[in-house]
């Protein structure tokens, strides 16, 4: 082990990741872009842990070639972001703001209404069935349920509702002209969206940035393929946020390209890694594994949850951000590294102040 992975780590009342628990100083929130910091994209800073060894070191993520290999199969998600915040009032004159986040394989929309007090936002649960919303440029928005996934029984006080929409144009054009990118309170200002998109999004269907990508610059994948790592594409839109520990999974979706499935077989079958860049590429290959570890080219939409107790059969390594207190994000990362490797890189994150949450920091899980 390195010096940092030797040292004596501090207590933090038993284990760090008791419950997946663990105090986050706000001022390891990443509140602006590292471009407002006077970084590059892939400037950031970039933490690598190996599983077999618990090694941990730490670099900048424009050094990202140092820690792969030739012949490594990088997966990334192609999902663009949307202006997913909308100003929304109720009846009585209250303002919201409308969260999209999961299109349904319906016409319904998965949503969260926000009450704004005070200039921040607040999840609402006394909603109504049935009620509507009006929205800029006489659009609407319907909500008619708690949304409980699969499980139709106790989740009457969801924060997330299925939701219809009215709108005088196709959607995404409506939320391009009158939305913005969802932001939370430890981001200090709006930012455009081109600060919340990837180099490579293609196609835009994402509540929220899938963030561990936003580092990539095109010389970096330039710089990547030249020493022979592969890149193939899957896609996920993701929704809002990380679920809270009482609430049901809701439905993704997602699609693995059959090229990119037999990119992964030959990979796995020629005994070189598979990384996924992010939870949400290791949620769409999971999602198109079989119990034997083959993955097929799948679409549609997904609501696997990926926790200890089920093991990772497409992904050997995960390039994530670092997550939030309680994340089920946190329970993904312990089905590949176990909890006690995530507890002295969470150590080390600390004790080394990097950054959370989509504009921070980065960290490479390796085999």
């Amino acid at each position: 082990m390195n010096e940092l992975a030797q040292k004596e780590m501090p207590l933090v009342q038993e284990r760090i990741l008791k419950g997946l628990d663990f105090a986050l100083p706000p001022a390891l929130e990443a509140g602006e872009p590292p471009e407002a910091r006077g970084l590059r994209r892939d400037d950031v800073r970039l933490m690598v842990s190996t599983i077999h060894d618990d090694r941990i070191t730490h670099s900048r993520f424009h050094r990202l070639t140092e820690f792969l290999e030739a012949g490594d199969l990088l997966v990334i998600n192609t999902s663009g972001t949307l202006n997913a915040a909308v100003p929304a009032t109720r009846a009585d004159g209250t303002p919201f703001e409308l969260h999209l986040s999961t299109q349904l394989p319906t016409q319904f929309w998965v949503v969260e209404m926000r009450q704004v007090k005070g200039g921040e936002t607040a999840p609402f649960f006394d909603l109504v069935p049935g009620e509507r919303f009006s929205l800029p440029a006489g659009g609407a928005v319907t909500v008619h349920r708690p949304y409980c996934g699969q499980n139709r029984a106790g989740c009457e006080s969801s924060r997330l509702w299925t939701a219809s929409f009215d709108l005088p144009l196709p959607l995404v054009e409506y939320l391009d002209r009158h939305g913005q990118p969802i932001r939370y309170s430890y981001v200090v200002q709006g930012w455009p969206l081109e600060y919340y998109q990837t180099v490579y999004a293609t196609e835009p269907g994402s509540a929220e940035m899938p963030s561990a990508g936003r580092a990539f610059t095109p010389e970096l994948i330039t710089r990547l393929v030249a020493r022979g790592v592969q890149i193939a594409p899957v896609l996920l839109h993701t929704g809002v946020a990380s679920l809270e520990a009482h609430e049901p999974p809701y439905e993704e979706f997602f699609r693995v390209p059959a090229p990119t499935a037999a990119l992964v077989n030959q990979a796995r079958a020629a005994g070189r890694r598979v990384i996924a860049v992010g939870t949400t590429v290791v949620r769409a290959l999971e999602s198109a594994v079989e119990p034997d570890g083959q993955v097929h080219g799948s679409c549609g939409w997904t609501d696997l949850v990926i926790t200890a107790d089920r093991p990772l059969r497409a992904v050997d390594g995960l390039l994530t951000g670092f997550h939030e207190p309680k994340a089920t994000h946190l329970d993904m990362l312990a089905a590949l590294a176990g909890f006690d490797h995530l507890e002295l890189a969470y150590q080390a994150a600390l004790e080394e102040k990097y950054l959370w949450h989509e504009f921070g920091d980065l960290h490479l899980i390796l085999p």
